[in-house]
C-alpha cells in the first residue's frame, strides 16, 4: 500500500491507498518540531482504527510547502516503514508535466501535484484556485503546461490578522453573511472578508481569462473554503477535494520502479 503525505503551512495530510482504493485518510496540524517518533505513535493508531497495519506500508511519497518537516517526515518513512518516500521536487521526480518558468523549483509541491492531476482529470486550458492557507491561482495551458499563477493570503488568514491587529475586532468564522452591508461588527468582518474574497476570485479569474484571450478558461477549485465560495459565483467550474491527494497517487505511479 502507498502512503501518501501532503504536509501543507496549517495541516499535513496522510492518506493510504491500496492500489486505486482509499483506505484512509486522516489528519494533524503541521508542526516541524514533531519527531518521527510522534508522528508514528499517532498515525499507527488512526490507521488501526481502518484495520490498515504498519506492515501493509511498502511504499509513501511526500509533498510539502514547509521545508522544515521534510527531514522528521522522511525519517518516519524510513524507520517505521522501511520505505524510501519519493519527495516531491527532487530533481530525479519526473512531474509529468513542463513548468514554463525561469526558475521551477520557485513553485510549490502542491501547486505542481495539483497541476499533474488537473491535467489528467480536465485536460486544459485551466486555472486551479486552492483555498488554504494562502489562495492559490494556477494556470495550465491547452497542452497541460504550468504556465503560473496569483499568491494570495488565504481568507482564514486575513481574519485572523485582522483579529489580531485590531484590538477591538473578535475572531469569528470566515461565512456568507446574509446582508453585504453588516448591521454590526461581525456581520461587518464577514462581510469585508467574504464578499472581498469573492470580488478577489471574479476578478482574478476576469484578468486571467482577458489576458490569456480566453474568455471560457474554466477554473476547478480546491481546498477547504472551496464549497463556501463555489456556491456565490459561477465563475468556478467544478470543485475537487480530492485534486492533491490524486495528485500524489498518479505522480508515484509516474515514478515508481
Amino acid at each position: 500500500m502507498l502512503l501518501a503525505i501532503d504536509a501543507g503551512n496549517t495541516n499535513t495530510v496522510f492518506a493510504v491507498y491500496d492500489g486505486e482504493e482509499r483506505r484512509g485518510l486522516w489528519r494533524a496540524a503541521t508542526d516541524t518540531r514533531r519527531t518521527a517518533d510522534e508522528h508514528f505513535v499517532w498515525l499507527s493508531q488512526v490507521m488501526a482504527v481502518e484495520g490498515v497495519e504498519r506492515s501493509d506500508i511498502d511504499s509513501a511519497i511526500i509533498s510539502t510547502v514547509v521545508p522544515a518537516s521534510l527531514f522528521n517526515l522522511t525519517r518516519f518513512c524510513t524507520r517505521y516503514f522501511d520505505v524510501e518516500a519519493l519527495v516531491v521536487g527532487e530533481p530525479s521526480v519526473d512531474l509529468g508535466i513542463t513548468v514554463l518558468l525561469d526558475n521551477p523549483n520557485e513553485v510549490g509541491a502542491d501547486r505542481l501535484v495539483n497541476a499533474l492531476a488537473a491535467k489528467s482529470e480536465y485536460g486544459g486550458p485551466l486555472i486551479l484556485i486552492d483555498f488554504g492557507t494562502a489562495t492559490t491561482f494556477d494556470v495550465i495551458d491547452g497542452d497541460g503546461n504550468y504556465v503560473g499563477g496569483i499568491i494570495a493570503p488565504g481568507a482564514n488568514l486575513s481574519m485572523e490578522a485582522l483579529h489580531m491587529a485590531a484590538a477591538k475586532l473578535p475572531l469569528v468564522a470566515v461565512r456568507q453573511p446574509a446582508h453585504v452591508v453588516g448591521g454590526g461588527t461581525v456581520e461587518a468582518m464577514q462581510s469585508g472578508i467574504f464578499y472581498g474574497y469573492l470580488s478577489l476570485i471574479e476578478g482574478l479569474v476576469a484578468r486571467i481569462r482577458e489576458e490569456r484571450g480566453e474568455p471560457d478558461l474554466r477554473a476547478i477549485a480546491t481546498g477547504g473554503l472551496a464549497p463556501l465560495f463555489h456556491s456565490a459565483t459561477d465563475v468556478i467550474y467544478a470543485i475537487d477535494r480530492d485534486l492533491t491527494l490524486r495528485g500524489l497517487l498518479e505522480l508515484y505511479r509516474r515514478n515508481a520502479k
